[in-house]
């Protein structure tokens, strides 16, 4: 019986490729790449330095790359010192190859990085501007979070929330920004005959209190830019029909009359309003741009393409960097499109409300909102989103 050693040497043997390596060279005509086909080996290659050296190519200088390397193997007879013959296997490797210089070494980058010596941080002075967000108010609606009492404790408490932050995070400069429907009105819809406890000269009146209130407070810790806004509340209206211009809005009315008495007292404070056939304005915090409308002009969850329609249409809101609205009662932060002067994200963020409670809105939809408000600041490099909180 022939044995296997026999057979394998009576057969023809198997024709091997040439050991080759395909070398591409860069601008400069160094090898920075390329391939090894046909590199035999007796045993598992684990090692290529020698492969580099045979072609040339600086073992220190060159690597393989790992998910490249390709093998076959097979047996093939071998004459041994006494004569006689015995199997072996063979192997046959193929791989690419590259400059270590055009690999990425994790590690070592991360290594590198963590040795490299730090700057000092050089204080810088601060540029932080708070902005404070008074959305939906409704003065003298009544609800499931209680009446008049409720509202102005609720107000109060929030108000010294907010003082604590002011103490802790010191702004140079300050913006109130009223969202609109500063009082319940009785001409928006619903039953406010039934649902108000306060007649409407009470509401604007008792809106305008809390209005001075958020100013005299502010101002304390620096100069107070105010914005504000017509809503659907508090619009001059007969039913559903408004009547006049947007300016005529009952709201702006409260703001120009506290205008008026903060000048008096002597208060740090400047008012800023949409010019009379506009329901929406912008106002620029060095270089950042706000954008500030109540939110009744367009339908739930289109905020962001009536945005985006303004911006196209030239409107007061085209260049704002954030675009702040109320009206739907809850709280909502979204980035969307970017400043092509800056590169920064712009952001839509939708306030919470101070109200009484949206009991229609939670009968008809399940859902309720905390009330709260919303307060970040403006820095030098924009919207600071980690400043962005609720009160």
């Amino acid at each position: 019986m022939t044995s296997l050693a026999e057979a394998l040497a009576e057969s023809p043997v198997k024709d091997e490729p040439r050991e080759n390596a395909d070398i591409a060279y860069g601008e400069d005509g160094k090898p920075i790449g390329g391939e090894f086909t046909g590199i035999r080996s007796e045993k598992p290659l684990t090692d290529w330095s020698h492969i580099f050296e045979k072609f040339q190519l600086d073992p220190a200088l060159f690597e393989i790359v790992g998910d490249t390397v390709r093998a076959s193997t097979w047996q093939q007879s071998k004459r041994l010192e006494g004569g006689q013959r015995d199997v072996v296997q063979l192997y046959s490797y193929r791989a690419m190859f590259r400059r270590k210089s055009d690999a990425i070494d994790l590690p070592a980058l991360y290594a590198a990085a963590a040795s490299k010596p730090r700057r000092p941080l050089i204080p810088v002075e601060n540029d932080r501007t708070m902005v404070v967000v008074l959305s939906d108010v409704q003065a003298g609606k009544t609800g499931s979070r209680g009446g008049t009492p409720d509202l102005v404790e609720r107000m109060a408490e929030t108000r010294a929330r907010l003082e604590k932050r002011l103490r802790a995070r010191r702004p140079v400069r300050l913006v109130l920004a009223e969202a609109g429907d500063l009082f319940e009105g009785f001409e928006s819809g619903g039953n406010p005959m039934f649902t108000n406890d306060l007649s409407l000269a009470q509401q604007m009146d008792l809106a305008a209190t809390e209005l001075f209130e958020f100013v005299k407070l502010m101002q304390r810790f620096g100069p107070v830019e105010v914005m504000a806004v017509p809503s659907n509340h508090t619009a001059w209206r007969h039913g559903k029909q408004n009547l006049g211009r947007p300016s005529d809005d009952l709201g702006l009315h409260v703001h120009r009359q506290v205008a008026k008495l903060a000048q008096a007292a002597g208060l740090n404070a400047h008012w800023n309003f949409p010019r009379d056939y506009d329901e929406s304005m912008a106002l620029d915090i060095g270089g950042t741009v706000l954008g500030l409308v109540h939110g009744n002009q367009y339908t739930p969850g289109r905020a962001i393409d009536w945005w985006a329609k303004q911006t196209h249409g030239g409107q007061p809101v085209a260049e704002a960097d954030v675009l702040i609205t109320g009206h739907y009662h809850h709280f909502a932060a979204q980035p969307t499109g970017r400043n092509v002067r800056t590169g920064r994200a712009k952001w839509w963020l939708q306030a919470p409300t101070l109200d009484n409670g949206s009991d229609w809105f939670r009968n008809v939809q399940g859902d309720d909102s905390n009330p709260g408000l919303l307060v970040f600041d403006i820095t030098g490099d924009g919207f600071d989103l980690q400043s962005l909180t609720v009160l």
